[in-house]
């Protein structure tokens, strides 16, 4: 079955002409409110990722993903892979409220606050419209011969492009080793850490690759969150759309005329003047509808307002808004959806919330030595040998630290070492233990004990053991 005339646009991307061949796009300079605001939360948002892993909280790196080691900090709240399970919610959290935003705004979060789009569209564009000029320019340039202008401002562009890349990696660097790592690396020279300057220089391309050439093509292609738009949007989904009904009226779009009535001959307030195309940083057609490419960045509202207001017509042609909004005149409501991705939402935040605060500072394991059973000794003791591993997840030492034995008398003894020790600040003590216990404490082969981990004869941790015995006969 054939493609109807006015959905064929829907076949391939915006970024592909009809030879299959890349069509580069070269979007107007936009303005106007919305894009103002989109500048003021762009640099908000810009000074966040560039500080985030900079910033500490009580000694605690504000965001790192240390995938190697297996920590993460999170607004400053460290997560060992213990703590996997409180990644995993807090991940969720963020799945979820996604989601839910985007169910009830569409695709806002990639219009903006996505980190590629801000990069994309607030400093390599910028510095694009700074270097060759608006649409028109960049388009001549584009075709123009490599004379010595082309070649200036093409050197001085990806020069320019290369430098803000290698800075994005080291900052993506820092999230990933820590910041006082990557400092240290530095300070040391890259020479003496080559596998961390090989990764550096990954980066380094990949980001340049990205924002150099691949551009708006991350948004449309290699991400998936525009693919969720067609399973979580729906009619009452608040999104960049085109008022149809307003702009099309009866007789469709006309360009426009002075003193022509326009109502009268049944035309639409829409003009046809694809200022709303030029503006688009994906090159789509908002007037075809809500399509794949589109990232909600607003350029095409502010500018169809500017073409409203020049020609005295209302603004809003193109404007947040649903489709039961442009159709049935409904305004936005909770609707059943909505209130389940909520309901679900607020019980993982509590469940995550509730775990957070009862999560120990130092996490104990005490395990039995795999293989062994348990010996007898003399006086009738019966040992058992264990290992165990502590997992200080605080900035500070713990000094004096030893085990005691919670309702059974008894004794643990620790090998290689002395009866007291110390946990290094965000780090790990291990070693290996024997507990004795009389024979006449035991109650069977098998004898749940209580180990208490105190500091400064104060109880920081509690954890439980199996303890071997002989079987008893009656």
């Amino acid at each position: 079955m054939e493609t109807p005339e006015n959905e064929v646009f829907r076949d391939s991307i915006g970024t592909i002409n009809e030879d299959g061949k890349r069509a580069w796009v070269f979007p107007k300079i936009p303005s106007g409110k919305f894009y103002k605001y989109r500048k003021i939360v762009s640099y908000i948002l810009l000074v966040f990722l560039v500080a985030a892993p900079f910033v500490k909280i009580n000694g605690n790196q504000f965001l790192m993903f240390n995938v190697l080691e297996r920590r993460f900090n999170i607004f400053g709240f460290p997560f060992w892979p213990q703590d996997f399970h409180l990644f995993v919610i807090s991940m969720l959290i963020g799945v979820i409220f996604v989601a839910l935003f985007t169910v009830a705004f569409g695709r806002i979060f990639c219009g903006w606050i996505c980190p590629q789009t801000i990069f994309m569209e607030m400093v390599f564009r910028r510095i694009e419209f700074w270097i060759d000029g608006d649409r028109n320019k960049q388009r001549k340039l584009d075709k123009q011969k490599w004379d010595a202008e082309k070649i200036r401002k093409r050197l001085l562009k990806w020069s320019i492009f290369l430098i803000i890349s290698f800075l994005i990696a080291n900052v993506f660097l820092a999230y990933l080793i820590g910041s006082d790592t990557l400092i240290r690396y530095i300070i040391e020279g890259p020479f003496k850490h080559l596998s961390t300057l090989f990764s550096l220089i990954i980066f380094t391309a990949v980001f340049y690759f990205v924002f150099a050439w691949f551009r708006e093509q991350v948004c449309i292609i290699a991400c998936p969150y525009g693919r969720l738009q067609g399973v979580l949007l729906d009619n009452k989904s608040i999104v960049v759309a085109y008022d149809h009904k307003r702009g099309e009226a009866e007789n469709g779009r006309k360009t426009f005329r002075k003193n022509e009535d326009r109502e009268a001959l049944g035309f639409g307030d829409c003009i046809d003047c694809f200022q709303c195309v030029h503006v688009c940083p994906t090159g789509i057609d908002i007037r075809n509808g809500t399509q794949l490419e589109c990232v909600n960045c607003t350029a095409c509202i502010d500018e169809c307002d500017h073409i409203m207001e020049s020609i005295n017509l209302p603004k809003g042609l193109i404007r947040y808004a649903s489709e039961d909004n442009i159709e049935k005149k409904e305004k936005f409501k909770l609707t059943p959806r909505l209130k389940g991705y909520i309901a679900v939402l607020t019980i993982l935040t509590g469940v995550f919330i509730g775990m957070l605060t009862l999560r120990n500072d130092v996490e104990a394991r005490v395990l039995r030595l795999p293989g062994e059973l348990y010996q007898h000794k003399e006086g009738n003791i019966i040992s058992n040998v264990f290992t165990y591993k502590l997992v200080n997840k605080t900035n500070d030492a713990i000094d004096n630290v030893s085990f005691k034995l919670r309702k059974y008398k008894g004794t643990i003894k620790l090998v290689s070492t002395k009866d007291d020790f110390s946990v290094p600040k965000q780090g790990i003590a291990e070693g290996t233990l024997f507990i004795e216990i009389d024979k006449s404490e035991l109650k069977g082969d098998k004898n749940k004990l209580m180990i208490e981990v105190h500091s400064h004869d104060k109880i920081i941790e509690t954890t439980t053991v199996r303890f071997l015995g002989p079987r008893s006969y009656k």
